[in-house]
Order: C-alpha cells, then structure tokens, then sequence
C-alpha cells in the first residue's frame, strides 16, 4: 500500500461527494505494501480506506470490488466498496481508477500463535468455498505465465548467483502439472499484514484482494504457510483449521512440496521486480527479496512436509 499518486483536499472531497458517506475531515497515505496507492480518509461519518490503482486494468478492477463485496455479503470480514448513487464501484481520482472501502477494525499480529493459524486457515478456506458460486473470475495475475515471463526479464539483472538459482527453479515449475488439481478463486496474498484481528483476539479483517484470481486452492494455502508458518506447529494448526471447513485432497497433498516452492519464487520475483525495475512514487516501500530467496533455498533442499 504505498502512495504513488499524490491526492489533494479538494479533488478527493469532490470525489466523495456522489458516495454519500458525509463530509471530508482528512486524509493520510498508508505506506505500506508495494502495488497501489492507498489512504485513510476520515469524513463526518467514519474512517475509510481510499486506493488508487496504479496499474490494475478496469476490466479486473470490477471483479476485484465485486469479490469484496461478494464476500463481505457472505458474512466474510472484507472490507467493502463504497457505490456511487449510479452503481458505480470506481470512479477516476488524479488520472486513476480509485475506489472507496469501508475501513475494517482491528490489528495484525507480528509473531502469530498456533490459534491464529487455525484462525487463518479456516478463513481461507471459507473464502475459497464462498468465492467458488461469483462467475468470471481472472486467472491469477501472478500465476505461472507470469512467474515465467518475469523471471526471464529478470535473469540477465541478477547475480550470477541468483541467475543460476532462478533459472533452475524456472525449468523446474514449467514441468509442474497443476491441472487435476482443484481450484477457484483464491486470495494469493493473504500474509500477516492483511488479516487484522480484534481486541479478543478474533479475526476481524482479511484485507489486499488486487491479486486474486483462479488458482489451485492449494497454492494459496501454501502462500500462506510461507508467512504464517515457521515451524511444523504452526503449518499443522495452519491445515488443520483449513481442514475443518475444506478437507484436502490427495492429489494436493501430493503436489505440496512444489507448490511451496512455487509460492516462495512468486514472492521473491515480486520482490526482485521491485529492486530491479522500480516504480517511481512519493511513498514507495520496497521489501527485502533476500528473504523469500532463503525460503526457496530451505524448501529446495530440506522440504517441510504437509502435516496429517
């Protein structure tokens, strides 16, 4: 959630106004995340969160909204877009598709327990059920096709080091075959940071849909357990609270090992892309690729295995 496009007080309290949801107070950038530009605006009617998408194409802007809004009116905890009185989602603010979401309570937590974990997978795995019956879905942005074309415009900037490593685990996905297993809708971001959690320590908040799409549901769980998870104890409340509502199959147990790979090489490119081919921004936060390099190392070499 970094600020790359700066707002003004009074073209965003213009753009408020056909929303309805009362008179602009102020408005701050949220630095954090890496993709679009976000802020928290305060009217006379509460606190929202305000994201401009830098890149998004508005085909998949509207599906992106509409899921949220699909899961929301599911009983999911999403933040949920604002429509203008036209029905409209998203409307353009400072040259960009922008779009207003109700602003979730709650904190995320650093170092998660065994009940969070359980917490979280059982969250995905309501997601995963509940986001099967909303039709037109993309596929996911960041899926294979795209871990392979940034991977290659990637190779001739890296260390040689790194290079040899990419290129490996490269030639090593393409011959995954993901096709038998089951899939949907899936989050594909679903780290720490975007799931808050009340003052009791319940879940209050899955946040950061803009990489959804039609994965293998296993893959997203496995995008979680990379962050959630360091030890076995975790990744086994992990799958046993996504158990619970959606038991695994043997097909995806069978592919675990090389979706964990594929998880970490889908954040580490990420992350490498940010270093290499930077975005100019007012707020920009660029996170370290080193530790999703060092993720991909431990399951090439010394693979968790999936618990039950």
């Amino acid at each position: 959630m970094s600020v790359y496009t700066t707002v003004e007080r009074d073209e965003l309290a213009a753009w408020l106004r056909p929303l309805s949801c009362g008179d602009l107070i102020d408005h701050a950038g949220i630095a954090a995340g890496m993709q679009n530009s976000n802020y928290f605006v305060t009217t006379t009617q509460g606190r929202y969160v305000l994201t401009l998408f830098e890149t998004l194409p508005t085909a998949d802007l509207d599906f992106y909204l509409q899921l949220q809004g699909w899961l929301a009116g599911r009983g999911l905890p999403c933040p949920d877009p604002l429509s203008a009185g036209d029905g409209r989602r998203w409307r353009p603010l400072c040259g960009k598709p922008a779009a207003l979401l109700s602003c979730l309570q709650g904190v995320s937590v650093e170092r998660p327990g065994p009940a969070h974990c359980i917490a979280v997978g059982a969250a995905l795995a309501r997601l995963h059920k509940a986001a099967a019956g909303l039709a037109g879905a993309p596929a996911n942005p960041c899926g294979a096709a795209w871990r392979r074309a940034t991977g290659d415009a990637l190779l001739p900037l890296l260390t040689p080091d790194d290079a040899v490593l990419l290129a490996d685990e490269l030639a090593y996905q393409v011959a995954q075959d993901w096709s038998a297993l089951p899939s949907g809708v899936i989050h594909a971001d679903l780290f720490r940071d975007n799931v808050l959690w009340d003052e009791r320590g319940r879940l209050s908040g899955l946040l950061d849909f803009y990489f959804a799409g039609v994965d293998a549901w296993i893959y997203d769980l496995a995008v979680v357990a990379n962050d959630w998870s360091a030890d076995q104890e975790g990744l086994a409340a992990l799958v046993a609270g996504y158990e619970s509502v959606r038991p695994l199959l043997p097909a995806e147990r069978a592919a675990w090992l090389a979706v964990r790979r594929a998880a970490a090489l889908r954040f580490w490119l990420l992350r490498l892309d940010a270093v290499y081919r930077p975005r100019a921004g007012s707020v920009v936060t660029v996170k370290n690729p080193d530790a999703f390099r060092r993720l991909l190392m431990q399951f090439r070499l010394a693979p968790m295995p999936l618990p039950g």
